[in-house]
């Protein structure tokens, strides 16, 4: 009945950690219900189900059991947790993974986390759950939790979801010099979870916005992302001891949330920086119930833009000026300015215009990146990284070639303002039509792609097996080209040639 006892373990997910010491028990001797209850701390109700998985063999003698001696030797390796390195070992290389991380970016509340935090984490997580064959989700990253967790536990999968394509690319180039099991995608969790990445995890782990709108918005979407109710939720939070009223207005969101307190371990983080919260803050362990993923799901339909406390997107950020926009929509021909958006095709066969004033940099590559095959403009500041100087112009001119050439309007209608147009080409080729279908998957697109590139003259399965060949990584296959981190993008369109 072994297969009983790992079907059972297994429907725990990353709980199952107790539940293996409580097998290793009834391999060891005879042990009371009392005993097994008290011994792992685990329902009475659970331990009776567990128990009853072994079957015939499970020895019983009045109310104590134990696996029957013949049958020990099929239980151990259910017992078994693989050795992993100490934190002396660890210590230089999440050192040196600090030492490459790229600059914190203030608009976007990031404050790294020193090494003793990444060994810590690693550790808790470890020896908390059962993380073998699990996957974490990293709900933004820039703290490098994925990298420490998997590296100490390289039969960890990890995804990590994040804004900062710097940080994306640097996080992907390290996992695959490690050789480890992280996937790395883009996303704004205002405008939604990547496709792939919901209901996929099993443990979430998130550093917030320490805003009551950013602790809603991420705690939001690492429920949407687990897999099931086993799966729990990792927070790191912090407040002043001086301001105790925000605290409560964070934790309330939480409660908000359907979310349950598991555990709260004090200045469990320490950080190169947030002093006004002394430097650290704490870890929070939060369970779902059922109704969590529905008030997830009203929680995420009113989030205002600004969730952060600094830059564009703060949530003291004004609204864009008139004359700004009356230049975009006079440039661009739309007859309306429009929210950010490039999480689901545009359907507009008209002109169309974006307000991107509070875009920290990534929104406006991926706006033209998810664009309609008409003209677009796009309204963002004058300092704006894509369009402040000519490296950066030619830089996403280059990214979005074969579906738009770009103008750029700089310091219009003020030196604070920019807009950029971006008018559609009529053949970009097998590129082209790659940008022009960003929202399905990549596998399928690069195909009829090739197929219509040629003519006709190629089956699907030679231009199955033709994309395959050219994809920089095959699992970038199975995802929406809009989703991957900016360096895999310019990959892809690498190899699927020139215009």
């Amino acid at each position: 009945m072994a297969d009983s006892v790992t079907t059972y373990l297994a429907a725990r997910g990353v709980r199952s950690r107790p539940l293996r010491a409580l097998v290793a028990l009834l391999c060891d001797d005879w042990q009371s219900l009392d005993t097994l209850i008290r011994a792992t701390a685990t329902p009475r109700r659970t331990v009776e189900e567990l128990l009853a998985s072994f079957g015939d063999d499970l020895e019983r003698d009045g109310a104590a059991y134990r696996v029957a001696r013949t049958r020990v030797a099929a239980y151990r390796p259910l017992t078994v947790t693989p050795a992993t390195p100490s934190d002396d070992d660890l210590r230089p290389v999440f050192e040196a993974y600090l030492a490459g991380v790229p600059a914190p970016r203030r608009a976007l509340d990031h404050v790294q986390a020193d090494v003793d935090t990444m060994l810590s984490r690693a550790r808790w997580l470890d020896e908390t759950y059962d993380l073998a064959g699990a996957r974490l989700m990293c709900v933004g990253d820039h703290d490098l939790t994925a990298l420490a967790a998997c590296t100490r536990r390289p039969d960890l999968t990890a995804t990590v979801i994040d804004l900062d394509d710097d940080l994306l690319a640097y996080i992907d180039r390290t996992a695959r010099e490690r050789d480890l099991d992280i996937t790395c995608l883009h996303g704004d969790f205002r405008f939604g979870l990547p496709p792939a990445a919901v209901g996929s995890a099993d443990l979430v782990f998130t550093d917030p916005p320490y805003t009551p709108e950013g602790i809603r918005l991420f705690l939001a979407r690492a429920v949407e992302s687990l897999r099931d109710l086993e799966g729990r939720v990792v927070v790191s939070y912090g407040y002043s001891e001086r301001n105790p009223t925000l605290g409560l207005r964070v934790q309330q969101e939480i409660l908000r949330l359907g979310l349950v307190f598991e555990a709260v371990l004090p200045r469990f983080n320490r950080y190169l920086g947030a002093q006004a919260v002394g430097s650290a803050s704490d870890l929070y362990v939060l369970q779902q119930t059922a109704r969590s993923s529905r008030l997830a799901e009203a929680a995420v339909r009113s989030i205002v833009a600004g969730i952060y406390t600094h830059g564009p997107q703060s949530v003291e950020s004004g609204p864009t000026s008139a004359d700004a926009v009356a230049a975009l929509l006079r440039l661009s021909g739309a007859p309306a300015a429009l929210s950010p958006a490039w999480t689901e095709p545009v359907r507009d066969a008209g002109p169309v215009a974006y307000d991107l004033m509070a875009d920290p940099g990534p929104w406006l590559a991926r706006v033209l990146m998810a664009g309609p095959a008409a003209t677009v403009g796009a309204l963002v500041g004058n300092n704006h990284p894509d369009v402040a100087d000519q490296r950066g112009q030619e830089a996403l001119r280059s990214l979005v070639a074969g579906k738009y050439t770009l103008t750029f309007h700089r310091s219009v209608p003020d030196g604070k303002h920019a807009v950029v147009v971006a008018a559609p080409v009529s053949d970009g080729g097998v590129r082209g039509a790659l940008l022009s279908r960003v929202h399905g998957k990549l596998g399928n697109v690069w195909r009829e792609a090739l197929i219509a590139d040629a003519g006709g003259a190629l089956t699907k399965r030679e231009a199955r097996e033709r994309a395959a060949a050219l994809a920089p990584d095959p699992g970038d296959l199975e995802m929406r080209l809009v989703d991957l981190p900016l360096h895999r993008v310019r990959a892809v369109l690498g190899a699927a040639g020139s215009v």
